[in-house]
C-alpha cells in the first residue's frame, strides 16, 4: 500500500498525569499494536499480546480494521485519546471487531489491572481503507 492518509493527531488530554500525556504526545501514530508481530502475509499482521500483572503496553495508533480475541482472562484499563478511561473484565474467547474508513484511528494503551497474566491475539488486515502505520514509529 503506498497511498498516503495524513493523520492530525490530538494532543493529550490535560486531566492525565504529565508520564500518561508525555507517553502519549510520543506515540500516537505507532503502529505496534502488539508485543511481538508474529506473523505477517500481503493480507494480514498477527500479533501477539502478552502483559503481566501490573505490565502495559503504552500508546499505540489502530488505523486498520483488526480483531482480537482474549486468551487469556483478566483486568484491564485502557486510556483513550478522546479523554476516556476504561477498566474491562475479560474471558478466554472474548473478541471484538473493529473497523476503520479512511482517516479514521484510535490511539490507546492498556495496563493489566489483574492479579493474572493477559494474553490477546490481534489480527490487522492489511488492505484496510488506511495505509499501515510505521512499526514502532511514533508520530507517523
Amino acid at each position: 500500500m503506498t497511498a498516503s492518509v495524513p493523520f492530525e493527531w490530538p494532543a493529550p488530554p490535560a486531566s492525565w498525569p504529565e508520564a500518561l500525556r508525555r507517553d502519549f504526545a510520543a506515540r500516537a501514530g505507532n503502529g505496534q499494536v502488539g508485543s511481538r508481530l508474529v506473523s505477517e502475509t500481503e493480507r494480514v499482521r498477527v500479533w501477539l499480546l502478552t502483559l503481566k500483572p501490573g505490565e502495559r503496553i503504552g500508546f499505540h495508533t489502530h488505523v486498520l480494521d483488526y480483531f482480537w480475541t482474549a486468551v487469556t482472562g483478566g483486568r484491564a484499563r485502557s486510556h483513550y485519546g478522546d479523554g476516556r478511561i476504561v477498566e474491562v473484565s475479560y474471558a478466554p474467547g472474548d473478541t471484538r471487531h473493529h473497523r476503520y474508513e479512511r482517516g479514521a484511528f484510535m490511539i490507546h494503551d492498556l495496563e493489566n489491572i489483574g492479579d493474572t497474566e493477559l494474553v490477546f491475539t490481534t489480527v490487522e488486515f492489511l488492505d484496510s481503507a488506511n495505509p499501515p502505520l510505521p512499526l514502532g514509529g511514533a508520530r507517523a
